[in-house]
């Protein structure tokens, strides 16, 4: 059974650095998923089909305006298109007010630490401070907490709050969610 538990970490090996990622942002070209460093971001990967991913998209353009100005940013990776005008479109039907891109789906999951085999629900949702190091990421066949507005936004919020200073990584006060995976 899959749990997201929140511990005290004791070491920097709990919040763990964000691998680069690099997504093709449609009329942008491509992007890093460090040029957002300074940043809290939101980075979400869906099916551009999927109505959940739809709903999350609308969560996440809704948390972009209200945390923006307090450096939050929210990214979507499409990982069902390399269609360029498949993602615009996203973006128009759903009125997503933050940067959408797409990658191969194999990239997704190197990212994310699983395997093609594995299966996973979507969206997935990592949260990623402002230093680079991912805090929360969702478990593969998601959870019952993680994609609830009210833990995002909490989530966001305690992101928000430890500011600049990412040499918490290693202190007893840094929150952080590990997913548990079967054996």
């Amino acid at each position: 059974m899959f749990a997201a538990v929140s511990l005290f970490a004791a070491d920097a090996n709990v919040a763990r650095k964000a691998p680069e990622l690099a997504f093709t942002l449609p009329g942008e070209g491509a992007k890093l998923l460090s040029q957002y460093r300074g940043k809290v971001v939101a980075l979400e990967f869906i099916l551009t089909t999927c109505p959940h991913c739809q709903a999350a998209s609308r969560v996440m353009s809704k948390l972009q305006q209200e945390y923006s100005d307090r450096g939050f940013q929210a990214l979507d990776v499409a990982i069902n298109t390399t269609d360029d005008s498949v993602v615009e479109a996203f973006v128009r039907n759903f009125q997503v007010s933050f940067p959408v891109g797409w990658i191969p789906q194999d990239q997704c999951m190197a990212f994310l630490g699983f395997s093609m085999a594995e299966r996973m629900m979507v969206p997935q949702l990592i949260l990623i401070d402002r230093k680079g190091y991912i805090h929360y990421q969702t478990p593969p066949l998601g959870d019952e907490v993680s994609m609830k507005e009210e833990t995002i936004r909490q989530r966001i919020e305690e992101l928000l709050a430890l500011g600049g200073s990412a040499a918490r990584h290693g202190s007893a006060s840094a929150r952080v969610a590990v997913a548990k995976r079967p054996s």
